[in-house]
């Protein structure tokens, strides 16, 4: 599975040009300075942003990347997938008959397919055509959009901002310095900022079958006939969902009880009948016990559990979680020590070695593009200017990129509890919303967490489309401590999706209606005629 440094397949023009910007190949290392401010190890969001924060100072960088710069947001992660799943929307829109079904009261009760209105295309007054998705088209105009993108990481780039980039494999040789490739970068602060890699379970034959992950599915040119994919979080779901939608027949096998076991079980739910309306099959409960890849015809995937069985599949995808890269970097060198998170770090971001900090994937529990940024900030401050920014104060949104996407920000109902927190709870489904009835996207709810007996938000679970676009004012109004009675007296463009923050917030307002306010309102009105 592994690539040499600096290559990227298929081997195309616009692979081609992506390399050219991200790891070109005829780069020469530049001579090291004789003390850097500040080393920086790995070039993905996390190094970039510290490297390019830290330079727009004043500070002398070196910044050290092996394979592409950029990271996995750029190359394997973020952009290729957010292109693709794209695509398959928009496919989706186009020809994908409607499959929507009638929601039943239970499933109207927690914010469902809430109703009996057809949104199918067809019924909109496009034609419905049928047969699959041009995938091959699709994963073109997603590798041209990755290169038109890639200037902004590339190599010119951040050497036009006075940063000394490095080429190659950077590891700790003293106390003071980092060696890559026979030359020594002296540093008074240095960041580790290596990310994560795709892992795959230790399933007997699966290291000898030809298995995709994040880092290598991108490579494909042609739609595979049938999909396996071992694991229902975020990745696998919102991939699996848009290979079926191309027009794929997707397997999702999981050793859990429900997709996104992460996410509010009612938001999950929803989710889950989604790409089971978009052909994704899901077999629940299952440990994989092996995979056979001899015959060059398929891979079998051999499961046993609440299901005991045996999939044939033309490409198999893992996507079981991720491993901070930790690795070759002669940690121990400099006493900074890890553990199953990747490299230890206080809230200040700073590792065993005070002169050593590390963030992004490599560093913290939230792997999120937006996580690495922000963290990234804080280093900044704290290992050039003695700040005291903390990382736990962060109020991290994160979303899942299906259709309908799940968003969320701040504490689940559960975490409440474990805290102590007892909150009162509202929940606005979607079909209140106006633009999502009549864009045929009212599926889900916004659930809003308030600290009892106050407007004071504690955590929020939005599932709809754009749902990561809208989960912003609630982050917002978390990170400011803004509750829902300021949200209530903010104006909201109607129609929009984004509308059902106001909802909730206005549902808050009615709650303070008590009997007793009614009573004193009744009195008055009697007074004033």
């Amino acid at each position: 599975m592994n690539r040499s440094p600096g290559t990227i397949l298929p081997d195309d023009e616009h692979n081609a040009t992506l390399v050219s910007n991200v790891h070109p190949p005829d780069w020469t290392n530049p001579e090291p300075q004789s003390r850097y401010h500040l080393v920086v190890i790995g070039a993905g969001t996390a190094g970039l942003v510290t490297a390019a924060g830290a330079a727009g100072l004043g500070a002398r960088v070196a910044l050290v990347e092996r394979h592409l710069m950029g990271g996995d947001c750029l190359n394997v992660g973020c952009v290729p997938s957010k292109a693709l799943i794209s695509a398959a929307r928009a496919w989706h829109a186009a020809g994908g008959a409607g499959r929507e079904r009638r929601a039943g009261p239970d499933e109207r009760a927690r914010g469902a397919v809430s109703h009996d209105s057809d949104h199918s295309p067809h019924s909109m007054g496009a034609p419905v055509a049928d047969g699959r998705g041009d995938f091959a088209r699709a994963a073109e105009r997603m590798r041209a959009l990755r290169a038109a993108i890639s200037p902004n990481d590339s190599v010119a780039r951040f050497t036009d901002l006075g940063i000394d980039v490095f080429l190659g494999n950077g590891r700790f040789s003293g106390p003071n310095s980092v060696e890559v490739d026979g030359k020594q970068l002296r540093f008074k602060r240095a960041v580790i900022a290596t990310g994560a890699r795709a892992q795959a379970p230790p399933i007997p034959g699966l290291a000898q079958a030809r298995y995709l992950t994040n880092e290598t599915v991108f490579e494909l040119t042609e739609l595979p006939e049938r999909l396996g994919v071992i694991g229902a979080g975020p990745i696998g779901c919102e991939l699996a969902q848009a290979f079926a939608r191309f027009g794929s027949e997707v397997t999702i096998l999981d050793n859990g009880e429900h997709m996104l076991p992460r996410e509010d079980p009612d938001a999950a739910a929803i989710v889950q009948a989604a790409l089971k309306r978009d052909g994704v099959r899901y077999v629940s409960g299952v440990n994989i016990v092996g995979v056979d890849s001899a015959n060059p015809a398929a891979t079998h995937v051999r499961y046993e559990g609440a299901h005991s069985g045996n999939l044939a599949c033309d490409q198999l995808l893992v996507a079981v979680g991720r491993r901070p890269n930790t690795d070759g970097m002669g940690l121990d060198v400099v006493g900074v020590d890890t553990d199953r998170g990747g490299i230890v770090v206080d809230e200040r971001m700073r590792t065993t070695n005070r002169k050593i900090f590390a963030c992004g994937d490599v560093a913290s529990k939230y792997q999120f593009t937006h996580a690495a940024d922000a963290q990234a900030r804080i280093v900044i401050q704290n290992a050039l200017f003695f700040g005291r920014a903390r990382a736990d104060k962060l109020v991290m949104p994160w979303c899942t990129f299906t259709s309908p996407e799940i968003a969320h920000v701040g504490m689940y109902e559960h975490d409440a509890r474990a805290a102590g927190v007892d909150v009162d709870t509202l929940t606005i489904p979607m079909a209140d919303v106006d633009r999502a009835r009549l864009e045929g996207h009212d599926e889900g709810f916004l659930r809003v967490h308030t600290k009892k007996g106050s407007d004071k938000i504690v955590g929020a679970t939005l599932v709809a489309e754009h749902a990561g676009d809208m989960i912003g004012e609630l982050a917002l109004a978390i990170t400011a401590d803004i509750g829902l009675s300021k949200i209530a007296a903010t104006i909201h463009p109607y129609p929009t999706q984004g509308e059902v923050v106001k909802k909730a917030a206005d549902a808050w307002r009615r709650t303070k209606l008590t009997p007793t306010v009614k009573a004193i309102f009744k009195n008055y009105f009697k007074v004033f005629r």
